[in-house]
């Protein structure tokens, strides 16, 4: 962490290349890249799938009226500080506003490496006295920012407080530290993370590549110690919008047991039009990996709706017709199923 490339000076020293036309860029989201992340980049331009998620480029400056800044409007649903609270049954909390690395397809610019700020004992009372009061939030998420980059004691100390609601039954932590710090995951990590189960994490791998031995190495550390891992992809044009690819990364991250969880649309943030996919796009990816991938392979294709409402799973449309005593299917070779409808 206190490696990282912060500056568009060292950034260029390290790739070896001038970066100009993007020095007003990281006064909106900060530039940070973790030495281990930066290692991954191939070639030094924005066709490399790595250099394009950590580096700033031009076209995050240009603003739209159909985007937003909170696309979510977690603001608007947080009771207190720090705690969104949008489902009945699960809430939010927003832990810490530092990462490892800062992606620039990141749906909480407002917030990400805008300050370093981490909650404090005082708002995670605050945190507790609300899920005490209100019993049917049975799953607490702890994100950010990314919980993994405080220290053990501090995150320690949020868990601990959470498990200690007897409502709260489950654990989760969203964090992208698997990917581009995963010398993170060390012993003394898994060990205190294994007293809180059932503790969930999801992570974000976004291309193949992404999963090193490094990688590789941290999610089997915590999948051994009992801690199932989620993966959370966002499909971003240009990095990872091809069927092929998006299949290969779904069989390496089942092989290393990272259940493919979700396949996120790009989120209406604004800087982030130039990464954003056609709906259609993802629809025609998911009907790729059907009947080619096993369904542990297959993730949820999902919109996340703007202003607050949720997510929205889509799916191809198999259905061809439907009569009284019989629907009409399509299999995933283009087939068509009939299906006799029950009997009165």
């Amino acid at each position: 962490m206190r490696r990282r490339i912060t500056s568009l000076r060292r950034l260029a020293a390290v790739l070896e290349r001038p970066l100009a036309g993007i020095e007003q860029v990281p006064a909106r989201l900060p530039l940070a890249i973790t030495p281990y992340y930066a290692s991954l980049i191939r070639r030094p331009d924005y066709d490399d799938p790595i250099f394009a998620q950590v580096v700033p480029q031009g076209a995050e400056l240009r603003r739209f009226p159909h985007l937003f800044d909170d696309p979510l409007a977690e603001d608007e649903h947080m009771p207190v500080p720090g705690l969104v609270h949008r489902y009945p049954d699960r809430a939010l909390l927003l832990a810490t506003s530092t990462c490892a690395s800062y992606c620039r397809h990141c749906n909480r610019q407002r917030v990400a490496g805008q300050r370093r700020a981490a909650l404090s004992p005082a708002r995670l009372q605050q945190v507790v006295a609300y899920l005490q009061e209100h019993p049917q939030v049975r799953d607490v998420i702890v994100s950010g920012g990314a919980p993994l980059t405080m220290s053990n004691a501090r995150l320690e100390s949020i868990l601990a407080a959470l498990r200690g609601v007897a409502s709260v039954e489950i654990l989760r932590l969203g964090t992208r530290v698997p990917v581009t710090l995963p010398m993170r995951i060390t012993g003394k990590l898994v060990a205190m993370l294994r007293r809180y189960r059932p503790l969930w994490i999801n992570t974000q791998f976004n291309h193949p590549r992404e999963m090193t031995d490094l990688a590789a190495a941290a999610c089997a550390r915590l999948v051994d110690a009992g801690i199932p891992l989620g993966n959370q992809t966002v499909l971003l044009r240009g990095i990872n919008d091809d069927p092929l690819l998006m299949e290969r990364l779904c069989r390496t991250l089942v092989r290393h047991r990272v259940r493919p969880y979700y396949l996120f649309q790009c989120d209406l943030v604004q800087g982030v039009e130039h990464f954003r996919t056609p709906l259609a796009r993802g629809l025609q990816i998911l009907e790729h990996l059907r009947g080619r991938l096993g369904g542990l392979a297959i993730p949820t294709l999902a919109v996340d709706a703007a202003g607050g409402g949720g997510k929205i799973p889509l799916l191809p449309d198999y259905l061809v017709s439907r009569e009284a005593d019989r629907t009409l299917l399509r299999n995933w070779q283009g087939r068509l199923v009939e299906y006799p409808e029950p009997r009165e």
